[in-house]
């Protein structure tokens, strides 16, 4: 399972469509709230959440994935939960990803010590440790990817589709959404 974090303050785009992309590959997917069944986005769209995150069993996440948004990323980082679901996934060998301001967080969770890595323009300073791929729309470096921002959702999604059940799969569904990017 793909588990999608969220919190009051999320970027939709980065949340929904990786969760789209992915449900279309055959990956089950769970958007799953801190806490409650409604979460509001930065934009006001309210997603109603699969699960909150007192109900993930981690043995159960291949991939554990982070939007950004600011005010989503500030929640993310205050709920030690996160981090220990994040490095739970890790260690265990699943999957890392965030993307705009929340690989911030991967890096504060110090998984990105030496790794390749990309976050929203501007916010480099909070990427101690990483060694930044500027002007890319996401990095995958090992099982930590990262996306840049909103606009970096679908080629960012297609990679994780592509880690998750091949090149074949992420092809069939850049196909069937005509992405062309």
């Amino acid at each position: 399972m793909v588990c999608i974090l969220l919190s009051n303050g999320f970027e939709e785009a980065e949340a929904i469509v990786p969760a789209d992309l992915l449900r279309r590959a055959g990956v089950e997917v769970a958007l799953t709230a801190l806490e409650g069944e409604l979460v509001s986005g930065s934009h006001q769209i309210a997603i109603k959440a699969d699960l909150t995150l007192d109900q993930v069993d981690p043995d159960q996440v291949e991939l554990v994935f982070l939007p950004g948004g600011m005010g989503g990323v500030k929640c993310l980082g205050e709920d030690p939960r996160v981090s220990r679901l994040v490095h739970q996934v890790y260690e265990k060998g699943g999957y890392v990803a965030a993307i705009c301001a929340a690989p911030t967080l991967l890096a504060a969770f110090s998984l990105l010590e030496g790794k390749r890595a990309v976050c929203y323009p501007g916010m480099e300073d909070e990427m101690a440790g990483a060694r930044m791929e500027p002007s890319v729309p996401f990095v995958a470096d090992g099982r930590l990817v990262t996306g840049e921002a909103a606009g970096s959702a679908f080629p960012f999604s297609l990679k994780l589709v592509e880690l998750l059940r091949g090149a074949e799969t992420a092809q069939q569904v850049r196909t069937a959404v005509h992405y062309h990017g």
